[in-house]
């Protein structure tokens, strides 16, 4: 399609939203606006770059597929990662695991700090990206009997305590030095498999660990704190002592995020609906977009309706400023730097679809009105409007953006072993 046909259609893209009420390019302003954190962990398997690194067995995390090209340094991975943000419109951040600095032999997580970061803050600056940040709590010989910051083990509990303070202190060095708030993110392992009789005590050791852990503060500039549960893991069947129920607890009580991310509640039920419920006694939230097939799977998010409500509910509760997207999947059956894409570009079209959608005209109506237009609004030109916004922000539009990453993995990705 010409420059010429893309404005025709466009144009009349605009006036078929205007017939009902919206006005498209207001809803691309707010679009660029937005960013995603994109998360390094996808393009090299939840590996890491540590010296000594544990595989992810008994982690209650599973990555399937052994693709080629997996990124083996930061450098590589940052190379990746530069190639997949040239495919997805707006600017964005990248979301960082501790496991994925730059460390000297004999480093451990306990000793981690800022200095083991700084390549990624300068490769950060020279984009204008922000940089978000995780603690890890596992792949570790200190998280093999399951438990992290719930271990009845003191001395294993105080090296995730100290591992989960260093993790926020360079978080806090990174809002600083980048000007930017860095959001980070705890996700623990911790739970049981069968034959639960300690929920009470794991639960109250994990309490008392996060107090001591968060126990100094940060401006918020520089730092947020955000806490993720979860529904259940492989080896945590049973029982998962940091939950959605535990840390929406903590959180609110202690001021912090709580993080959804959407393959951990049970398939039915509906994470968009939990927004503007927590909103309502939360300044911000954290949502991780991911997708689980019939288990937390972590597939590749896609355009789908999950995802669509979820960024429909953000947007109708005017909550585009106090909720931070952030992507969590990781797939190694696929071209790791198309999964990058495929997830952001979902996700900002989700986002897109929310904003074009006519909220004011459909709260005055009645519920057959409602229904009536809702079912109308589905058959608009998204597409046409998407491709639009592709172009105008300089990365292919449809599905062209798939030959560039042909082309990275016959060039790049098809050397490395």
């Amino acid at each position: 399609m010409t420059d010429g046909q893309m404005e025709q259609v466009f144009t009349w893209a605009k006036e078929r939203y205007q017939d009902i009420g919206v006005d498209v390019e207001a809803a691309l302003r707010r679009l660029s606006h937005l960013s995603l954190s994109i998360q390094c962990w996808q393009g090299d398997d939840v590996n890491g770059f540590e010296p000594n690194a544990a595989p992810l067995t008994g982690s209650g995390l599973a990555v399937t597929g052994s693709y080629p090209g997996r990124a083996r340094s930061p450098a590589e991975l940052r190379k990746d990662m530069e190639k997949a943000l040239s495919l997805i419109p707006g600017r964005h951040r990248v979301n960082l695991h501790a496991m994925h600095g730059e460390f000297p032999k004999g480093a451990d997580r306990d000793t981690i700090v800022p200095e083991h970061y700084l390549d990624w803050i300068d490769w950060a600056k020279e984009r204008g990206l922000g940089l978000d940040f995780n603690a890890t709590l596992f792949a570790h010989p200190k998280a093999a009997s399951g438990f992290t910051l719930s271990s009845t083990d003191e001395s294993v509990r105080r090296f995730w305590i100290e591992h989960v303070r260093r993790s926020r202190e360079v978080a806090a060095f990174i809002g600083l030095d980048l000007e930017k708030p860095c959001i980070h993110n705890l996700w623990i392992p911790d739970g049981e498999k069968d034959a639960v009789v300690d929920r009470w005590e794991r639960r109250s050791l994990l309490r008392k660990s996060l107090d001591e852990a968060f126990s100094r503060p940060y401006p918020v500039t520089e730092m947020k704190d955000a806490l993720e549960g979860k529904l259940w893991g492989i080896g945590s069947e049973s029982f998962v002592v940091g939950s959605y129920d535990f840390y929406v607890g903590y959180a609110l009580s202690r001021g912090m995020m709580p993080c959804l991310d959407t393959g951990h509640f049970h398939p039915t039920e509906s994470v968009a609906d939990k927004v503007s419920a927590l909103l309502q006694f939360s300044g911000e939230l954290l949502i991780h977009v991911s997708r689980g097939v019939r288990w937390d799977s972590d597939h590749v998010a896609v355009y789908d309706d999950s995802l669509r409500e979820l960024a429909a509910e953000v947007v109708r509760a005017a909550a585009l400023s106090r909720v931070h997207f952030a992507l969590d999947y990781f797939d190694a059956n696929m071209n790791r730097i198309a999964a990058w894409v495929i997830g952001a570009r979902a996700t900002l079209k989700a986002l897109l679809a929310a904003l074009l959608e006519p909220t004011e005209r459909l709260r005055e109506l009645d519920q057959a009105g409602r229904l009536a237009l809702l079912e109308e609004a589905k058959a608009m030109p998204l597409g046409i409007v998407w491709d639009y916004h592709c172009i105008s922000s300089g990365v292919p539009p449809g599905g062209a953006w798939m030959d560039e990453v042909r082309r990275y993995e016959s060039k790049v990705l098809s050397g490395r072993n």
